[in-house]
């Protein structure tokens, strides 16, 4: 039984890696369905955000897992297994617990702290639990990752100086524009991340808000929250020359800003500056907008540099918080240990019992004039001697899983006797 993670993230791969591999939200029960199918994981559970995308998982043989897991996604995504191996990490069983903590308590974030990561986790564990893609071992860890989340957030100040990507946009629109006041911002998606951002940039002063989004009643019920406008998706080109900022984020595969889009508005602007902010993954702004004069383009890991100064302000908290996450992953594999305490005993009474036999076929073979009577005594008297033997080391490794280094005493056993 091994707990295995496949995965990237903004620091091991780069926006244009990262979107490559970027699982629809739509479709993600069809890609459970195929992770099981492909990989024969009895358990799995997968997160695809912006700046992560992770696979989690129970493995018979961590190794296998592991790498199935990697065939799988390069399968799945239509990849070259070679272009992705550098970006690429993986852990099994105590790095994989304390890598979800330190995931779900926001420890692992671009912004440390940032509260989104929590919801889109859960989100993730409740997509796979209710399809029945995981069992009691992934509801165990996940449920303990939310618990170590929680405690995270209450007893640290982890989450004040509130900083976000979100409010990382606001902070780049107040420096590239000298007022927000007289400046109008289009929302094309009405995600969870432009809505943030959109009542950053309100709450700084700007007052014209249009909303945009491919269903039209999600548009007018946001753009009524922020005492705005909705635009239906197919006419929000024909208003860009109008907006100031335009934040995009939906889940289109492709550009749907394009430069010549952008040259055009700019134009019918008379070169009036426009910065746009594009936090979809995949992009939905072609790169090459940020050749335009009077054009600024920020994707979503530009952003990472306007919020370094409140990150560190965060930062001070997190060893605080590493240290709850730290308390959090012991009681874990503590109770992981409990499990496979029983199953590591038998795998040692039955090692025990397969030598015993063995050797009892051996000096039978060379002893063919043995009587029943003997035979039995020499079963009797071996079988004793092995069970007096495993008594003292049974009772003491079920009595030290019960402490807190539980699992270094099974992890000994398990390596003195070879039962992996």
């Amino acid at each position: 039984m091994n707990l295995v993670v496949v995965g990237l993230n903004h620091k091991t791969a780069p926006v244009e890696v990262r979107e490559k591999l970027a699982f629809s939200e739509n479709n993600m029960e069809e890609s459970l369905r195929k992770l099981v199918e492909f990989t024969h994981l009895s358990e799995s559970v997968i997160l695809s955000t912006c700046n992560r995308v992770e696979i989690y998982a129970r493995a018979q043989h961590k190794e296998s897992g592991i790498k199935n897991i990697k065939n799988f996604i390069c399968k799945y995504h239509e990849l070259d297994p070679t272009l992705l191996e550098e970006h690429l990490y993986s852990y099994s069983n105590e790095e994989t617990v304390e890598h979800l903590f330190k995931v779900s308590s926001s420890l692992d974030s671009m912004v440390v702290g940032e509260p989104q990561i929590l919801g889109q986790v859960k989100d993730a564990y409740s997509k796979a639990k209710s399809v029945r893609a995981t069992g009691m071992l992934l509801n165990q860890l996940f449920e303990r990752a939310f618990t170590a989340a929680k405690k995270v957030r209450a007893e640290t100040a982890i989450a004040e100086n509130a900083v976000s990507i979100s409010y990382a946009a606001s902070e780049l629109a107040k420096k590239i524009f000298d007022r927000l006041d007289d400046k109008s911002v289009m929302l094309i998606g009405a995600g969870e991340m432009s809505e943030l951002a959109a009542r950053h940039l309100v709450a700084n002063g700007v007052k014209m808000v249009m909303v945009s989004n491919r269903t039209f009643e999600r548009a007018v019920e946001l753009a009524s929250e922020l005492k705005g406008n909705a635009i239906r998706f197919e006419n929000f080109p024909d208003e860009l020359e109008r907006t100031d900022i335009v934040i995009c984020s939906t889940g289109a595969p492709h550009f749907i800003i394009k430069k010549e889009d952008v040259e055009d508005v700019l134009h019918r602007r008379k070169n009036q500056p426009m910065f746009f902010i594009d936090i979809s993954v995949p992009r939905n702004i072609d790169p090459a907008v940020n050749d335009i004069e009077n054009a600024y383009l920020y994707d979503i890991d530009d952003l990472e540099g306007v919020i370094e100064s409140n990150k560190r302000e965060r930062e001070k908290e997190a060893e605080k918080a590493e240290a709850i996450v730290q308390k959090e992953v012991n009681q874990f594999l503590h109770w992981m240990d409990t499990l496979d305490a029983v199953p590591t005993i038998v795998a040692l009474r039955e090692k025990a019992e397969k030598i015993r036999e063995e050797e009892m076929a051996k000096t039978f073979a060379k002893w063919d004039d043995m009587t029943d009577k003997e035979r039995l005594a020499v079963d009797t008297m071996t079988s004793s001697m092995f069970n007096k033997l495993l008594h003292s080391p049974i009772v003491n490794l079920k009595k030290q899983t019960e402490s807190k280094d539980g699992h270094w005493y099974l992890k000994v056993v398990k390596d003195l006797f070879n039962l992996d």
